[in-house]
């Protein structure tokens, strides 16, 4: 069964879909200061699930800066303590070359 659910805000736009009980959360836009709180509680609003699986689809970022680095670290950090894990998707260039700086893209695969 899948279920989307979409958030619109100017400069990013969320999308939470669940198949065979793996959230993807798809994003669009740019993730800057301005959307930590709502990509925040996109990536962690995952209820009372034993085993939090997420996959992160970056196919829309078109720009990423520190703050979504730091909201995908705690993230990770959030589904590794409840037994889960987080997976990211699609980067453009520009957003996979930012995750590599900071060698984010060997710590989430």
């Amino acid at each position: 069964m899948t279920v989307t659910h979409g958030t619109a805000r100017p400069g990013l736009s969320i999308d939470h879909t669940t198949v065979d009980d793996i959230r993807v959360v798809t994003l669009r836009g740019e993730i800057d200061h301005t959307v930590t709180n709502e990509l925040t509680e996109a990536l962690l609003s995952y209820g009372s699930v034993t085993r939090p699986r997420t996959v992160v689809d970056l196919s829309g970022v078109t720009f990423m800066d520190s703050s979504g680095i730091n909201v995908l670290i705690a993230a990770h950090q959030a589904m590794s303590g409840a037994q889960g894990w987080l997976r990211m998707a699609g980067a453009q260039a520009s957003v996979l070359r930012v995750l590599q700086l900071v060698g984010l893209d060997q710590v989430i695969g």
